[in-house]
């Protein structure tokens, strides 16, 4: 990544982790870094292609904070506390991950192929901790489902209401509900 673009990226990254997604905008970014709105729209020439980009970042960010992290459901436990000191960043992700079921929004490839290597790989997790089935009866990839359905429920529900909701400890709580033998 060139020196101007990491830049841009990293500028980015902060500016809608501070105002989120709808208070963010390219003009904001690019006086961060000393371009002008038009100089910054030749290399992203829209908020949602920029935000696309930035949540790349923040997953290359998320990987390296978690260097030893091997997917294991107390690593996702982490993960979502994490997430949880970052309500800018998880409106940012939330916001666009939404719009972009849109047809032709430039985010969808990009969502839909990380949804779709997160839910096997944490398939492939379950099925070594738990089993296939797992205690609780689920399939591997039925529990993969549901617990990034929870994750990203919860996530709406603090945004909302961050007083009420504990998003690491719900997340904890299913976790343990999958390894629980249900009756």
């Amino acid at each position: 990544m060139t020196d101007r673009r990491s830049q841009i990226l990293s500028a980015a990254l902060q500016i809608f982790t501070e105002r989120g997604y709808c208070d963010a905008s390219l003009a904001a970014v690019a006086e961060r870094v000393g371009l002008t709105e038009q100089d910054l729209q030749q290399m992203f020439p829209a908020r949602d292609g920029l935000l696309t980009e930035v949540m790349r970042l923040r997953d290359e960010l998320v990987a390296r904070a978690f260097t030893g992290f091997s997917g294991t459901l107390s690593d996702v436990e982490a993960v979502v506390a994490w997430n949880s000191t970052r309500a800018g960043l998880v409106q940012s992700f939330t916001m666009l991950a939404a719009r972009s079921l849109t047809d032709g929004h430039p985010g969808r490839d990009f969502f839909a192929s990380r949804y779709g290597a997160l839910r096997a790989a944490l398939a492939r997790q379950v099925c070594r901790e738990l089993g296939d089935p797992g205690p609780s009866g689920l399939t591997s990839e039925q529990a993969a489902t549901l617990l990034v359905a929870v994750m990203d429920g919860l996530q709406l529900q603090w945004l909302l209401d961050p007083e009420s909701v504990d998003m690491p400890e719900l997340v904890r709580v299913f976790t343990q509900l999958l390894r629980t033998k249900l009756a």
